[in-house]
């Protein structure tokens, strides 16, 4: 069995800071009774990540895999497989779906143990919220295929987060709005959310895409948004409308313009991610409804209790299908995966993303463990 890991961590103050680091991998002695050690083999890298990263410190992001000390390792969803357990129920060689470091390996210690997975119960990691410590076999996932792995990776935690914006959103009656405005429109998550809008029958808001010129042919494309407007172009819309501002992309200055545009007709105003990371700010202050931090896992809990486990795991996976179907669409797919292995592949990548250079429609799966 190997002997070293490898992860890949970055500057918790300057992202762009990069560097791999080491560690040692535990043997067979060197495991502790109720540890399972697992060996991480792909996982996805979006614009989600960057949000994770930009709030590492303010939602405790860095937490969940502890690095040496100034730096943070970013979390990611990926598969990883079984190379070593002292816990019954799980044995060498299984394979499970969940959140992982930008790393080759990850030691863990699994309870709750059954039919479906594990919960990890790290000490470190239950201050955070439950959500993100689960991990899935995928020999019982029903959502689970071989050949989807990447989609998987990519979508399913974002399309999660989009359908419970959508949920919160109806729970609410769309707060009165006439129109629902997403910034960066382009990335999964945004996508993601306005498919789930499109869906509901009979709506009477309109779903408007904010992107830069770059992406706005493919985000119009895409045809979930109802229109698409430039980044520059936001002031156009009707400020005597109310609408809810939907923020993917973080930036104060835009925030800015949307709030004083709108101002008492801004009804909604929820950031969700940090997409233009090197914008971020407050939103003290700003005419129109208070800025909130949208957090999918409260949203997830209130539907587990109002629908029971089963009832939210058939939601999902109905709109999953649905969502699959345009994804995959062999005429005009939404989404091209491409694969990278090795520290410098994950390196160019990760500065690709954090730069806005990656193009709307790809897809990146990394992987620390295999061979580039």
């Amino acid at each position: 069995m190997e002997n070293q890991g490898l992860e890949f961590i970055v500057h918790r103050d300057q992202l762009t800071l990069t560097k791999n680091r080491s560690f040692s991998l535990p043997d067979w002695d060197a495991l502790s009774e109720g540890q399972v050690l697992l060996k991480v083999d792909h996982f996805a890298f979006t614009s989600n990540n960057v949000t994770y990263a930009a709030f590492g410190a303010a939602m405790k992001y860095w937490n969940f895999f502890p690095t040496e000390a100034g730096w943070g390792t970013i979390p990611v969803w990926g598969f990883a497989d079984v190379v070593l357990s002292k816990v019954d129920g799980i044995s060498q060689g299984e394979r499970f779906y969940g959140y992982y470091p930008m790393a080759s390996h990850l030691v863990v210690m699994p309870a709750r143990v059954g039919a479906h997975g594990f919960s990890d119960a790290a000490t470190h990691r239950q201050e955070m919220h439950s959500l993100y410590n689960q991990y899935l076999r995928t020999s019982t996932d029903p959502a689970y295929t071989a050949d989807t792995e990447a989609v998987q990776m990519l979508l399913r935690p974002l399309f999660i987060t989009s359908l419970m914006i959508d949920d919160f959103l109806a729970d609410n009656q769309f707060f009165g709005a006439k129109n629902v405005i997403l910034s960066s429109a382009s990335s999964k998550t945004a996508y993601g959310t306005a498919f789930a809008l499109s869906r509901r029958q009979a709506r009477d808001y309109q779903i408007i895409g904010l992107t830069s010129a770059a992406n706005q042919a493919f985000v119009e494309g895409l045809g979930v948004y109802d229109q698409v407007l430039t980044y520059e172009q936001a002031t156009q819309l009707n400020p005597s409308q109310a609408s809810i501002y939907v923020d993917m992309a973080g930036s104060a200055a835009l925030r800015s313009t949307i709030h004083h545009h709108f101002k008492d007709q801004l009804v909604y105003s929820c950031a969700v991610g940090g997409t233009h990371w090197d914008d971020l700010g407050g939103g003290q202050q700003l005419p129109g409804a208070r800025p909130s931090l949208f957090f999918a896992p409260a949203q997830i809990k209130k539907r587990l209790s109002d629908w029971g486990p089963t009832g939210l795991q058939t939601n999902i996976a109905d709109a999953w299908q649905g969502l699959m179907t345009k994804i995959l669409n062999a005429e005009s797919p939404w989404l091209q995966v491409i694969e990278g292995s090795g520290v410098k592949e994950v390196s160019e990548v990760v500065a690709a993303m954090l730069a806005g250079k990656v193009a709307a429609n790809e897809g990146h799966v990394l992987s620390l463990s295999r061979q580039p």
